[in-house]
Order: structure tokens, then C-alpha cells, then sequence
């Protein structure tokens, strides 16, 4: 006689658990995967990405706001990063040339080479500002042939940058194409309206009161959308550390303005800024290098944080 094991069930019964079990998984929320993996090399532009491609996306950035983005180290980890890619967001112009193309060429991922399909320059779709006339040599410090490339600062140029992300991932995802252009239109036209409400802002202050003195020559876009006037950077040549000569002459430069502001980057160093704010006396605003990209900050929300401390340093 055939004796039933204690772990078998009758048909019946398995079929009808069977029945259950199916019911309840399709009333499980379901999770939408990400189907493009797009790698950038600054936070920002991490940031438009998110925004821009949604769920559909996994973005991750190769450096943070803190990272110089002239200087960082060529990592292992960031060649295996790339060699996932289906997309690559460079900011261009030069700005990462001293790390990035080793790695690119390293993570053989044939998707992401430059002029690949899975290969966005972003400075190809924004207006330049700083482009040199005639030859460029290093007597001219950290000069960049093509333009300044710190373009990011400005939202309008953001705005242009999430377009591009845009009709990029419409390419590379054609399915999901329309809500990447969708994404993008609204995201530039908030950027746009931000854009134009700042600058508005800042020019009710009186004239006098929009200078500030930059660290370094990273800063003209951000100068040029809030409508500030930059008389002298602390270096005396973009990357070149300013000697006591140059120090006194922005000591003497800080103390004719009426609002006196020092502003530069996080991951350049205080030393000399400090000194030059106890002396001048002024205000010393250290801002991030970019969105936060681990607290998922926005681009939006990166560029009015920026913003907003300058005009309180000069309006108050």
C-alpha cells in the first residue's frame, strides 16, 4: 500500500495554493528595472540625468562636489564602472582630459568611446564664454583651448545640458523615448524660469554691490547669469598660486568695494582666502562643486543653494 509523505499534498490542494500564490503576486506592486546604465564624470550632471531619465535610469557619478574635477585620480574602480556603461556624460572641454581618457580606453567597453553612440559631450550643446584667441601655452596658466568649461554653474546652460540628455536616451532607449524628451522639456523650462527670476533678484541690488572675487577662473558662468562683475581672481593665472605681490593686490582690491566677497569652490584651498577676508575684512563663501549626488540633491536645488548664499553675502 502507497503511504502519502507528510510534505505532499493532495493535487487538489497544490493546485489551489498554486492558484493563490499567483493571485497575490500580481497584486504586488511591481517595481519598474532600470534598462540604461549612464555613468557621468561630475555630480551635476548625474543630477540632470536622474531627473531626465527616471526610472528607466541607474546613473552614478565618477567624482562628488568635493573632487576637483581637473585633478582626480585614474582608479581601477572607475575603469570597472565604465566597462558597465551604456552611456557616458562627460562635461568636455577639456576638464577631465588629465584622467578620463586612460580610463575609458582601459574599460574596453566599445558603447562608450568617444564619437560611440553611448559617448555625450555636454559642452557641445552650451554657449562658451572665455575662448582663447590665437595660441594657448601653459605661461597662460590652466588655460583651456576650447573654452571655460565650468558652465555647469549656470542653469541655463543646465538647461540646455538636459535637453541633449534628453534625445540622447531617446536614442539609446528608443522605447521610452517620449517620456525622456517629456522629462526634459519640463526640467529645462523650470531651469529657464529659475534662470531668469535669479538674475532679476541679484540686479536689485545696487550696482556696487554685484563683485565678488573669485579663486579661481571657474566661476564666469555663474558670474555671467547673476549679472557680478569680477575685477580680479586670487590666482593671478587660472591653476597658478598667487605670490605676495598678486595677495596684496586683491588685499587692496577687496578693500575699495563696498560689499566685499571672496568666493570659491570647496576643493580649493582656504589658506590665502581666509587670510584675505581677516584682512580686508570680507565675507568668505565656500560653495560645493557641484549637486550632492549622494543626498540625490537636485540640479535645481544645487544651483539656488549656490545662488542664495551669494546674494546673502552681498545683500546683507
Amino acid at each position: 500500500m502507497e503511504v502519502m509523505g507528510t510534505n505532499r499534498l493532495p493535487s487538489g490542494l497544490s493546485q489551489t495554493l498554486l492558484g493563490l500564490l499567483c493571485a497575490l503576486l500580481l497584486l504586488l506592486p511591481v517595481q519598474a528595472s532600470a534598462t540604461v546604465e549612464v555613468v557621468t564624470t561630475l555630480p551635476s550632471l548625474a543630477a540632470l540625468v536622474r531627473e531626465v531619465g527616471g526610472a528607466q535610469v541607474s546613473v552614478q557619478s565618477l567624482l562628488g562636489p568635493a573632487t576637483d574635477p581637473h585633478f582626480a585620480d585614474a582608479k581601477p574602480s572607475l575603469v570597472v564602472t565604465l566597462s558597465r556603461a551604456d552611456l557616458v556624460v562627460v562635461n568636455g572641454l577639456e576638464l577631465e582630459v588629465g584622467w578620463l581618457p586612460p580610463v575609458l580606453r582601459q574599460s574596453r567597453n566599445s558603447r562608450i568611446q568617444v564619437g560611440a553612440a553611448g559617448y555625450l559631450d555636454a559642452s557641445l550643446t552650451v554657449r562658451k564664454l572665455e575662448v582663447p584667441r590665437g595660441a594657448v601655452d601653459r605661461a597662460q596658466g590652466d588655460v583651456h583651448p576650447g573654452g571655460n568649461p565650468h558652465f555647469l554653474y549656470d542653469p541655463r546652460a543646465g538647461a540646455s545640458v538636459a535637453r541633449a540628455i534628453g534625445e540622447k536616451l531617446a536614442v539609446i532607449d528608443p522605447t521610452q523615448a517620449a517620456g525622456y524628451r517629456q522629462r526634459a522639456a519640463t526640467l529645462a523650462a523650470s531651469l529657464e524660469r529659475f534662470a531668469t527670476e535669479e538674475r532679476a533678484r541679484f540686479a536689485t541690488l545696487a550696482a556696487a554691490h554685484r563683485t565678488v572675487v573669485p579663486f579661481h577662473r571657474s566661476l564666469a558662468y555663474l558670474c555671467d547669469w547673476l549679472g557680478l562683475s569680477t575685477p580680479i581672481d586670487v590666482e593671478p593665472r587660472p591653476g597658478v598660486s598667487p605670490d605676495p605681490a598678486h595677495v596684496a593686490k586683491v588685499l587692496a582690491q577687496l578693500r575699495r568695494l563696498p560689499k566685499p566677497v571672496v568666493l570659491q569652490e570647496r576643493y580649493y584651498p582656504t589658506s590665502t582666502t581666509q587670510v584675505l577676508a581677516k584682512l580686508a575684512p570680507a565675507k568668505l563663501v565656500v560653495i560645493a562643486g557641484g549637486a550632492d549626488d549622494q543626498k540625490r540633491q537636485t540640479y535645481l536645488e544645487s544651483v539656488r543653494e549656490t545662488s542664495k548664499r551669494i546674494y546673502d553675502a552681498l545683500a546683507l
